[in-house]
């Protein structure tokens, strides 16, 4: 069964992640057009095309790692509280 993803980003954030991936991928392919031979426009316009998408869904991977890592750190804290009474 497939997992429902819950939108992690808000609606500002996913409008700037779309506006920059296109901006990025099209200026990238641009750039491709009038040197071919460059592998590094390729890399570009992949993560110009992953922003984008991470926009339209609203879901950001690294977001999800980073708040994933900080709710662990707030458990590991709550287990280590020593209360000397």
């Amino acid at each position: 069964m497939l997992k429902r993803i819950k939108p992690n980003i808000g609606i500002l954030n996913a409008m700037v992640r779309i506006t920059a991936g296109f901006t990025l991928m099209s200026y990238c392919t641009i750039r491709a057009l009038k040197r071919p031979y460059s592998e590094t426009n390729v890399l570009w316009i992949i993560i110009g095309a992953m922003k984008i998408a991470e926009g339209i869904v609203r879901y950001c991977p690294v977001t999800a790692v980073q708040k994933g890592m900080e709710d662990n750190d707030s458990k590991n804290e709550q287990e280590q509280t020593f209360n000397p009474s």
